[in-house]
């Protein structure tokens, strides 16, 4: 029997929201880049038995990330009326390993935890995946003397007097940051962010443009 399962989110256009683990416990590369959209390269698979459970993606596409988590890349799509075979879990339940779609021998992770993912078969007989790769931060960080806010996040972003609160880490995905201090409250930058990336914030709503020391 399928199950559907309570909505949590949009896919792929996932709600994000601010990392609340200490940062000191992911290995973090800071490096300062220019944006990107391609997706990185994906997993090599590993051995797994197949199983007699199923992921579909209903009413919307999913996304497939690098890792069980929104703080890992996305890596690919799973896309509406698509179904792959299940090969595990992670230990809370709430993410599903998966063979690549037209890709068997790469692997990726989709969320349960959004109505646009449909289980077939017993998730329980899935066997659990011990985590074996770790996310690495992204950041964004604010170089202008206004305060910015970030969505869809809802973060605040102060501004560069604030040192260093004016930096914050944020999952992987596409932003729009909005001058706060501004009377109109423009919109400044698009922003897409990928695990190991560092965006600078450097024009504020009049259009001064400013750099972090």
């Amino acid at each position: 029997m399928r199950q559907r399962l309570a909505p949590q989110g949009r896919v792929p256009t996932e709600e994000l929201f601010t990392p609340t683990a200490v940062q000191a416990e992911i290995a973090v590369t800071r490096t300062r880049a220019a944006t990107s959209t391609s997706f990185p390269t994906p997993i090599p698979a590993s051995p797994t038995p197949l199983t007699n459970v199923s992921i579909a993606a209903v009413d919307g596409n999913l996304y497939v990330r690098r890792g069980p988590g929104l703080a890992f890349d996305p890596i690919g799509v799973l896309m509406e009326g698509q179904e792959v075979d299940a090969l595990g879990r992670d230990v809370l339940s709430e993410w599903v390993k998966i063979a690549m779609p037209d890709q068997a021998d790469q692997t990726g992770w989709v969320s349960l935890q959004t109505r646009f993912s449909q289980v077939d078969g017993d998730l329980t007989s899935l066997p659990v995946i011990k985590p074996e790769i770790w996310p690495v931060a992204s950041y964004l960080r604010n170089c202008t003397d206004h305060q910015m806010y970030v969505l869809p996040a809802e973060i605040v972003l102060p501004s560069l007097a604030a040192y260093p609160e004016n930096e914050v880490w944020v999952y992987p995905g596409s932003y729009t940051v909005y001058d706060l201090d501004h009377p109109a409250q423009p919109g400044v930058a698009d922003v897409q962010l990928r695990e190991g990336l560092r965006v600078d914030i450097t024009v504020d709503g009049n259009g001064e443009k400013s750099k972090c020391p």
